[in-house]
Parts: C-alpha cells; sequence; structure tokens
C-alpha cells in the first residue's frame, strides 16, 4: 500500500497557512489586512507565514500604493494552487482510509 501522507505539503502543516491559501483559493486576490481581519492575526504573525509561503513560490505578492497609502495584495500561484489541492486530496484520502 502507498504511503497515505506522501502527498501531503510539509508548507502547509501549519494551520494558518492552511487558512491563508483556503482564502485565496476562493478570492483571486487579498490585501494583508483583509488577510489579517479573516485569519484574527497579529502583523507579525501574518507577515511571517507569508512570507514562507512566497519563498516557496506558493503567492505572488504585489506591492503597490492605493492614493497615498501603501496597498499590499497577496494571490495563489498557479503551483500553489495545485499544491494545495494535492495537500487537500491527500487529507481526504487518509481520512476516508483509501
Amino acid at each position: 500500500m502507498k504511503n497515505p501522507i506522501s502527498n501531503l505539503q510539509k508548507v502547509f502543516e501549519s494551520r494558518i497557512r492552511l487558512g491563508v491559501m483556503s482564502a485565496l483559493m476562493v478570492n483571486d486576490t487579498l490585501d494583508f489586512n483583509a488577510l489579517k481581519e479573516l485569519l484574527g492575526l497579529t502583523d507579525g504573525n501574518l507577515a511571517s507565514h507569508l512570507k514562507a509561503l512566497e519563498q516557496q513560490e506558493i503567492v505572488v505578492v504585489s506591492k503597490q500604493f492605493v492614493g497615498r497609502k501603501p496597498s499590499t495584495t497577496y494571490k495563489a500561484t498557479v503551483r500553489g494552487k495545485v499544491l494545495f489541492r494535492q495537500h487537500l486530496a491527500a487529507l481526504e484520502k487518509l481520512i476516508n482510509n483509501q
């Protein structure tokens, strides 16, 4: 029997990263403050997890100014979406004991 956890992605072991990716899978982009509010996180906590996802090319960051205020938005990459779907499928397979 194939190892049921072989397709789990280490990058998604954190509940925060799971939350970030879940939000980005159903929203094309989200800004930092929306993610922070949605997940109930501090700036530093969210920033460290977003940086880890960005380093793994799971999310891409876009920084711009809206008026005079800086705006940072995040979007799941194609690679990130594929890896996240694989991770969810592996979890489902594990849960269903298949």
